[in-house]
C-alpha cells in the first residue's frame, strides 16, 4: 500500500458568481437571443454557485487566439501548480528535495517542457527527480495519477511521490459556438489546481505520516464510447466534445466495476463510509448514485464542489478528497494501530476514452 499524507487545492483569485460569468459569456458566444436564453437555463441548471476564473471576467472579451490563451496557461498555471504543491508539501512536513517521483497531469492547455520542470526549479526537487508528465486523461486524471503514483510507491516503498494536476478551463471556451457542447462546458467548468503527497510503506511507518492508505486501484476503457467525451483540437484551440450518452455509459458499466473492486477486499457498498466523486455535473453525480443505490447525499463532498467551483477536470476529485481528508482527521484520529473500525473509502472518476479509474482507501482507526 501507499499512503495519501497531504492534498492541498488551489484556485485563482478571481471568483465571480455563475450568473455574472453567463452575461458574460452569453455575448461572446453568440448574439441569437434564443440561444442566449438557453444558456441561461442550461448554467441555472448546472448547480453551480461560483467559479474561480484564472483572469477577470473582462479580460475573457478580448481573449480570442490560441496564442494568447495557452500562453496565459503556461504563466498563471504555473503559479497556481506552483501554490498547491507548495501548500501540499508543508502540510505533509516534507521537503521538496525528499520527493522522489513526481506526475503532472493536465488537458487545457500545452507546454514542452512541460510546467512540471519548471516547478521543479520552482520549488527545490532534486534534478534526479523521476518526472512523468501526463495529457490527454482529462477529468479521470485525478483518480488516475493517483492510482499510478501508488503504483510506483508499491515498487519504491521508501520514497515519496507528488501529483499535481492543473485545469485552467476557462481558457479552452470557443467564442461564437453556440454548440450545445460549448454552451453547457461555459456554464459547468472553473480553473483550479490540486497537489497530492504520496508515500510508501517504508516512509509511512519510519515517520508515523497520517493519512488514507490506497488499498487497491481499478482502471476501466469502457468500448464504444470514445466519442462522447474529449477534445477536438484545431485553429482556435480545444473544442469541447461532450455528448449526452456520459450518464448512460455510466448507468450500463460503473456498478459491476465499484462492486467488483469491493469485492475483492471483502467489502460491500455497506461498508463505505466515505464517496469521493469527480463532480462531473449534476447528471454525471446523479448517475453514480444510482449505480451505487446509494442517496444522492453519500456523494455530498462532489456536490459541495461543484456549487462552490464547478467541475474543475482533474483537480476536482481531488479538491473533494481535501475535503473528506480533513472531515475524517477530525472525527477519526489515526494512528499506525490495528484497522478495527476503519473508515473505508472509495474515490473514482471518468474520462475521456471514455474510461474509469477507482480508487479504494482506508483510513486506519486510533
Amino acid at each position: 500500500m501507499s499512503r495519501i499524507v497531504a492534498v492541498a487545492p488551489a484556485l485563482p483569485p478571481h471568483v465571480y458568481r455563475q450568473e455574472q460569468i453567463t452575461e458574460t459569456l452569453a455575448t461572446l458566444i453568440t448574439d441569437d437571443p434564443s440561444r442566449q436564453a438557453l444558456m441561461r437555463r442550461m448554467h441555472a441548471a448546472s448547480r453551480v454557485d461560483t467559479r474561480h476564473l484564472v483572469a477577470p471576467l473582462d479580460y475573457y472579451r478580448d481573449l480570442g487566439s490560441f496564442d494568447q490563451t495557452n500562453d496565459l496557461f503556461i504563466s498563471a498555471g504555473t503559479d497556481l501548480a506552483e501554490r498547491a504543491l507548495s501548500d501540499a508539501l508543508a502540510a505533509a512536513a516534507l521537503d521538496a528535495a525528499e520527493v522522489d517521483f513526481f506526475l503532472f497531469t493536465t488537458v487545457t492547455g500545452v507546454s514542452a517542457p512541460s510546467i512540471d520542470a519548471e516547478l521543479v526549479r520552482r520549488v527545490g526537487m532534486r534534478s534526479d527527480v523521476k518526472r512523468l508528465p501526463s495529457f490527454g486523461l482529462g477529468c479521470v486524471a485525478g483518480a488516475a495519477g493517483l492510482a499510478r503514483v501508488h503504483d510506483y510507491l508499491e515498487g519504491h516503498p521508501g520514497e515519496v511521490g507528488v501529483l499535481v494536476a492543473l485545469e485552467l478551463c476557462s481558457l479552452t471556451v470557443q467564442r461564437d459556438d453556440d454548440s450545445m457542447a460549448n454552451i453547457v462546458a461555459s456554464g459547468l467548468f472553473g480553473d483550479g489546481a490540486a497537489a497530492a503527497v504520496l508515500v510508501g510503506d517504508d516512509r509511512a511507518a519510519r515517520l508515523g505520516l497520517a493519512g488514507p492508505d490506497i488499498v487497491d486501484t481499478r482502471s476501466r476503457l469502457y468500448p464504444d464510447s470514445e466519442g462522447v467525451l474529449g477534445w477536438d483540437i484545431g485553429g482556435t484551440g480545444f473544442r469541447i466534445v461532450l455528448g449526452a450518452g456520459v450518464p448512460a455509459v455510466i448507468d450500463h458499466n460503473f456498478r459491476a466495476d465499484a462492486l467488483g473492486l469491493l469485492s475483492e477486499h471483502g467489502l460491500t457498498v455497506a461498508d463505505v463510509g466515505q464517496w469521493i466523486a469527480h463532480p462531473g455535473g449534476p447528471k454525471v453525480l446523479e448517475a453514480f448514485a444510482r449505480a451505487l443505490e446509494v442517496p444522492d447525499s453519500a456523494l455530498a463532498s462532489g456536490w459541495a464542489v461543484l456549487k462552490r467551483a464547478g467541475n474543475l477536470s482533474s483537480a476536482a476529485v481531488l479538491h473533494s478528497l481535501a475535503d473528506v481528508m480533513a472531515e475524517v482527521s477530525t472525527t477519526h484520529p489515526q494512528t499506525d494501530a490495528a484497522p478495527a473500525g476503519a473508515v473505508i473509502g472509495l474515490l473514482f472518476a471518468l474520462g475521456p476514452g471514455v474510461s474509469a479509474e477507482l480508487v479504494l482507501l482506508k483510513w486506519r482507526a486510533a
